[in-house]
């Protein structure tokens, strides 16, 4: 498969794209397997379908497949769990989050011929069916439903106020390096708290490598290299986002931190 950032994320499937993130953050992914998966799924799924000749009805009869005979499911237990953002874990437990069943389930529709589109709601991924003529419907990937336009500005109101309005740009389609972006957000957020520093390293790591110089992911680093005990590294990463956002309320606690950093005996390993 290709490396991260060697190719377009358009020119291939979302759930493609999520592999090749995958691996950049933790060699050990069963990349090859999951691929071999995805195609042993499409596979049963175009014997499944094959019968069919009406596209509604094919796919109602995949959402069928995916979430009843499969049993993909959402993860109620452990919904923050960066299992959920590794494609090869999701397909190997038939458990994940919105976006990263929302991915296997746009591949395999996509691939079936379907007119699925990614769409990043506020609240959670959903996918948009484009069907001819008719105007765009919305399923929620963490349980294969429908979701009316009511039900969505209800969960736009519970995320940003009473007097938010549902808008055109809350569903528009939106493209794979903007899904990747936010996945890899995402993976880091669940490998902090995890307290998985090395791989969430290679997720800010990566981050970097698209905007170099932002403060925030930086910010981030620091922390993550004061919890690896690579304090002289963290303080310059604080004292960067000291100098680039003065007025963040976090800069008094980071002041204090560098100052005691610049206090404490270097330690040669």
């Amino acid at each position: 498969m290709i490396e991260l950032f060697d190719e377009d994320f358009d020119a291939i499937e979302l759930v493609e794209g999520a592999l090749i993130l995958n691996k950049a953050v933790d060699p050990n992914t069963q990349e090859h397997w999951a691929e071999l998966e995805l195609a042993r799924l499409l596979e049963e799924a175009e014997q499944q379908l094959f019968h069919l000749r009406d596209d509604k009805q094919r796919l109602d009869s995949l959402l069928r497949l995916f979430y009843t005979e499969w049993q993909f499911s959402g993860d109620h237990d452990a919904y923050f769990s960066s299992d959920n953002a590794f494609i090869d874990k999701v397909l190997e437990r038939r458990k994940g989050i919105p976006v990263s069943l929302g991915a296997i389930l746009l591949f395999l529709g996509r691939k079936l011929g379907l007119p699925l589109e990614a769409v990043t709601f506020p609240t959670q991924f959903l996918i948009k069916v484009c069907w001819p003529n008719e105007g765009p419907s919305y399923i929620n990937p963490y349980d294969g439903k429908y979701v009316s336009k009511k039900r969505l500005h209800a969960w736009l109101i519970g995320n940003e106020g009473p007097l938010v309005k549902l808008q055109a740009k809350h569903l528009a389609t939106v493209d794979n390096p903007t899904v990747i972006g936010r996945w890899l957000a995402l993976l880091k957020s669940a490998l902090l708290r995890e307290e998985k520093y090395t791989l969430a390293l290679q997720c800010t790591d990566l981050a970097l490598t698209f905007v170099p110089d932002d403060p925030y992911e930086i910010r981030d680093r620091g922390y993550i290299y004061q919890q690896l005990d690579c304090h002289q590294i963290a303080a310059t990463d604080f004292q960067y986002f000291i100098d680039q956002c003065p007025d963040d309320p976090a800069i008094e606690l980071l002041k204090t931190q560098v100052s005691a950093i610049s206090r404490s005996p270097v330690t040669l390993h």
